[in-house]
């Protein structure tokens, strides 16, 4: 059974940096697309970075230039690396497997 586990959320203050980390267990990501997503509260849901099965990466434009994911398909891993956050990327992210499978996400909080 597949599961996925993001961690590495936590309070942040705007400018400062934070990497999530998404964990996926019982399959192996290798031919598959991987993706974070993000839920504030009141707002629509955002996709925020893909990694496809080739490694290739896309970024939504509110991200581009300072979030960066990392795949490692030894590893089963897709880390989220955040840099100059602001105050309105604060929200849950949630780590998607196949556009199928999904964690129970990990907040993020950018504030002084």
């Amino acid at each position: 059974q597949v599961q996925v586990v993001e961690s590495g959320g936590g309070l942040v203050q705007p400018g400062g940096s934070l990497r999530l980390s998404c964990a996926v267990s019982g399959g192996s990501i290798y031919w598959y697309p991987l993706a974070w997503y993000r839920q504030a509260p009141g707002k629509q849901r955002e996709l925020v970075a893909t990694s496809s099965s080739g490694g290739v990466a896309n970024y939504a434009d509110s991200v581009k230039g300072r979030f960066t994911i990392y795949r490692d398909d030894a590893k089963n891993t897709l880390d989220l690396q955040m840099s100059s956050l602001k105050p309105e990327d604060t929200a849950a992210y949630y780590c998607s497997f196949n556009f199928e499978f999904e964690g129970q996400g990990t907040q993020v909080t950018v504030s002084s």
